[in-house]
């Protein structure tokens, strides 16, 4: 049987998840990989470009509030015999003109129910909204490269348990052959031995699957191949003591609960919208125009106008009723909905605590069924020498040994992923909370650079 020093040199080999860090000097960090994904990850890139998208429906509506400048120009030719009568006799006219013409046309509207007023501060909630949803996107992305993180640690660390476990097998396999050569055992022991070994040589094998999956799924969400992976702890410093105080949280800093609220905001604004198509509209005027060879006998003529247009809707068929009410409805949709978004928010939460909680127990009770089963096998493999075990003993002890250091794996993973998930459930999974050397991504930045643009068609970064 494997002697005691044998077994040491193959436990120490094991590498648990909480013993993966590469004391190297480029080995790679949670915070590292965070801050990578950050920054590269194309799919919050996307949700960016997205939030700069909406910033220019602010502008859209303030349009609304600027003058429209238009300029026509026509220019012609025809041939002109005109024959008319004039006191005493005949007047002949005849000859070719060119007419052309130009006028420059500018209107203000002055009043229109308030709908530029409420258009704009709708727009206005839209994008509030929207760097919501990017909050959203953010904290979605640090959560699934954190777990990708982790689930890397804990494939390799699983990977490294089922090597040991096949080079315990195969020594156990050759002293069993040893013994049977002795005649020590029977044909059966030599054939159990064998059939733990395959069954040791097939789960390595499919733990070395998981991890090239979970190796491809890195590269996608962080952007790089792992490599000197180190260990990561949990962030429970940044939570609350109780589930109360997450909860309350959760209910204020939730990006899917605060994106709610502004789309309450702009389904009111809806209706005051459409209420604002029932109000009068009032416009200004103001046209210069110049024309040259109208006739033959006006040679160019200048012309400078101005006039007010009030315009009151009486009954356009209905259609304008018919949009306020169904706002009316959209809005009461909007509100419900945000109860049962509220009500989400507070069980994912809780859900996540629990989690937590459970993970924090797992990883103790784990450590100890470790130990235990170390214990457990040296003590059957010391009595398999002096005849009180069998050769299926030391394989049963083995496989005990390595699903509890599989559970411990496990369990160390989870207790990491945990604590990330509730800061994702609170709302509060953020680089400047994590303290990721990075600038932060300030989308108000590109609103304040195209909001009181009035004309041009250059992006701020120069597309």
């Amino acid at each position: 049987m494997l002697g005691g020093r044998v077994l040491g040199r193959l436990v120490a080999a094991v590498v648990l998840l909480g013993q993966t860090a590469v004391l190297h000097a480029h080995a790679d960090t949670m915070e590292a990989a965070l801050l990578r994904a950050y920054q590269n990850n194309p799919q919050l890139n996307a949700q960016r470009a997205s939030v700069r998208a909406t910033d220019e429906a602010v502008p859209q509506a303030l349009a609304g509030y600027r003058p429209k400048a238009a300029m026509a120009l026509s220019g012609g030719g025809q041939f002109i015999d005109q024959l008319s009568h004039t006191v005493g006799g005949k007047k002949i006219e005849q000859g070719d003109q060119g007419p052309h013409a130009a006028a420059l046309t500018v209107t203000q509207t002055l009043y229109n129910g308030n709908q530029t007023a409420n258009k704009t501060r709708a727009a206005e909630s839209q994008v509030l909204g929207a760097r919501e949803g990017l909050r959203l996107m953010e904290q979605s992305v640090l959560l699934a490269a954190a777990t990708i993180y982790m689930d890397y640690l804990r494939d390799a660390a699983i990977l490294e348990v089922q090597r040991s476990n096949v080079k315990v097998l195969e020594l156990t396999l050759n002293q069993t052959r040893q013994r049977y050569s002795a005649g020590l055992v029977t044909p059966t022991d030599v054939a159990q031995s064998q059939a733990q070994l395959a069954a040791g040589q097939s789960q390595e094998q499919a733990a070395e699957s998981t991890l090239t999956t979970t190796r491809a799924n890195f590269r996608r969400i962080i952007g790089n191949e792992p490599s000197n992976l180190q260990a990561a702890s949990p962030v429970d410093r940044y939570l609350p003591t109780t589930v109360r105080g997450a909860t309350q949280i959760a209910l204020r800093e939730n990006p899917n609960v605060t994106a709610a609220t502004y789309g309450i905001d702009v389904s009111f604004l809806t209706v005051k919208i459409n209420e604002g198509a029932l109000y009068p509209t009032l416009t200004v005027q103001a046209t210069v125009s110049k024309v040259w060879q109208q006739t033959i006998t006006q040679i160019n003529q200048f012309t400078a106008a101005t006039s007010a247009q009030l315009t009151v809707p009486i009954y356009q068929g209905g259609a304008e009723y018919s949009l306020i009410r169904q706002s009316k409805e959209t809005l009461e949709q909007q509100r419900l909905t945000m109860e049962q978004i509220r009500d989400q928010a507070r069980a994912d939460l809780v859900t996540a605590w629990g989690q937590l909680v459970a993970s924090k127990a797992q990883v103790s009770a784990a450590q100890s069924q470790v130990e235990a089963s170390e214990l457990a096998y040296l003590g059957t493999t010391k009595e398999a020498q002096v005849g009180q075990r069998t050769v299926i003993d030391i394989l049963n002890a083995q496989q005990t040994l390595v699903n509890a250091r599989v559970a411990l794996v496990t369990a160390q993973h989870d207790r990491v992923v945990a604590s990330y998930a509730v800061l994702n459930a609170m709302g509060r999974l953020s680089p400047q909370l994590l303290r990721l050397s990075t600038q932060t991504y300030d989308p108000s930045v590109h609103y304040q650079q195209v909001r009181d643009n009035w004309a041009g068609t250059r992006t701020p970064d120069g597309r």
